[in-house]
């Protein structure tokens, strides 16, 4: 199954200044992407992402009301399909590492141009981790601390790990490097098509649910030092 749009992105803005929500919504909405809801407080976020069903949501984490943590780990706790980019004047490293555990996908700092924008909205629909440049060295480093260091029960994969392809295994460990699909598949010489299918395959083989658990799958089983 690839993560295929027909017809244009459905987006959700949440954000607690009106202006700022209204210029994003409307750069979104000029670049192509259909903006179904907006939002300014984390209760009315939850509310009107699960009438409207954006395929992504671009989520600021100051938010009254509920944080945007909070909303995110509901959401994406009740569709793990949402995809989420968080969209924030903070690059504190606690609030991108707590986002990023409560289930966003992508992490971007306000500073962000409105092509920057557009680009990770498109990435993000598709699955892909977009963050600030920076950023990604420093949830990749969280993870491996994370897999050094469980902690309390994880629930594990069950008794048997699941059997993946070499492919499959090979798209993983790339995946682990932090590589996006398009560098993946010019590195083995597939479509960006065929790389997003064993991934898809892969999350359904391990029981999980978006591209930054299997970022850490990966990890604990140090593929991404192969």
């Amino acid at each position: 199954m690839s993560e295929q749009h027909t017809g244009p992105i459905r987006v959700m803005v949440v954000d607690d200044h009106p202006m700022w929500r209204d210029a994003v919504a409307r750069d979104l909405a000029e670049a192509g992407f259909d903006v179904v809801a907006t939002a300014g407080d984390g209760e009315q976020a939850v509310r009107r992402a699960q009438a409207a069903a954006p395929d992504v949501l671009v989520l600021d984490l100051n938010l009254p009301a509920k944080p945007g943590v909070q909303v995110c780990k509901e959401l994406v706790g009740a569709n793990p399909a949402l995809r989420v980019l968080v969209l924030s004047a903070s690059g504190e490293h606690a609030d991108v590492l707590e986002a990023v555990k409560s289930g966003a996908t992508g992490y971007l700092l306000k500073s962000a141009s409105t092509e920057e924008l557009t680009d990770a909205v498109r990435r993000t629909a598709v699955g892909d981790p977009v963050f600030t440049p920076g950023l990604a060295g420093l949830v990749l480093g969280e993870y491996r601390r994370l897999a050094s260091d469980p902690g309390p029960a994880t629930g594990g994969d069950g008794p048997r790990a699941p059997q993946l392809t070499d492919r499959e295994t090979e798209v993983l460990r790339l995946v682990a490097k932090g590589l996006s699909y398009k560098q993946i598949a010019e590195r083995l010489v597939i479509s960006h098509r065929t790389v997003q299918n064993h991934v898809q395959n892969t999350l359904g083989k391990l029981q999980l649910h978006n591209r930054v658990e299997l970022v850490r799958y990966a990890i604990e089983r140090g593929l991404d030092d192969a």
